[in-house]
């Protein structure tokens, strides 16, 4: 951020005089081309998710979330019944357009409007959904609701400092790290210190190209795999 100079000298910020609080985001579909987000209803996706999350062999993809695994589909579904009451989270529920199945989810959260900021959180990605195409699409089609749509200034990636997987997805996708907030949260019990990652809207355009020239159907061979990596056009795009 540039500085410029006030009355007495000082450095201050640039001034947003057409800044105007931003909407919260809609409970609504969201379409892609291999996924499409759906608005979290235990009625239309607990079962199909309980049954993604049980293709894994262990409970390991819920270490850094907020809650255990749920054994059965009952707590599933408690589960979901839960957090589609919830508007900040905000969930949404991951559907491969091919099997129409849900196989994922996550949420926008710590929504705040007056200041343009908003944070992706609580990824709930199955094996079905891990490592694909539908995957990277899920997290872009809700950047391109924050910025395009919504018009955010700052979109926001926060997780356990021990969960790697979560820090090398981050930084795959284009956010840059910005620091450690040391003892921020208690949960499960246990002590977190947590890893901020942030894209602001400056950065945008150029992550949105490098999105969709990963995502077009040219970029895939006959089997589904990439032809070349996001982060490949992400430095082209730079």
């Amino acid at each position: 951020m540039s500085a410029r100079q006030n009355e007495f000298g000082q450095s201050i910020g640039p001034d947003l005089p057409e800044w105007t609080p931003r909407a919260q985001p809609p409970r609504r579909l969201v379409e892609g081309r291999f996924c499409r987000l759906e608005p979290i209803d235990a009625s239309k996706h607990a079962n199909d998710l309980h049954a993604a999350y049980a293709q894994a062999p262990d409970g390991r993809d819920w270490t850094y979330l907020g809650i255990e695994r749920p054994a059965e589909a009952e707590g599933t579904r408690a589960y979901i019944e839960r957090i589609a009451k919830s508007t900040d989270p905000l969930h949404f529920a991951v559907i491969d357009r091919q099997s129409g199945r849900a196989v994922g989810s996550l949420a926008l959260m710590r929504i705040d409007p007056a200041n343009g900021a908003i944070e992706v959180g609580t990824v709930n990605f199955s094996p079905l959904l891990k490592n694909t195409p539908m995957s990277t699409e899920a997290q872009y089609l809700l950047m391109k609701l924050a910025f395009d749509e919504l018009g955010y200034r700052r979109y926001e990636w926060k997780c356990d400092n021990f969960n790697e997987p979560s820090k090398r997805a981050a930084l795959r996708l284009g956010f840059k790290y910005e620091g450690l907030f040391r003892q921020a949260v208690i949960y499960k019990g246990r002590g977190r210190d947590t890893a901020w990652f942030s894209i602001i809207d400056s950065e945008w355009p150029a992550l949105r190209t490098a999105f969709e020239r990963w995502l077009a159907p040219g970029n895939f061979d006959a089997q589904g795999r990439q032809r070349m990596s996001l982060d490949k056009f992400r430095l082209a795009s730079a």
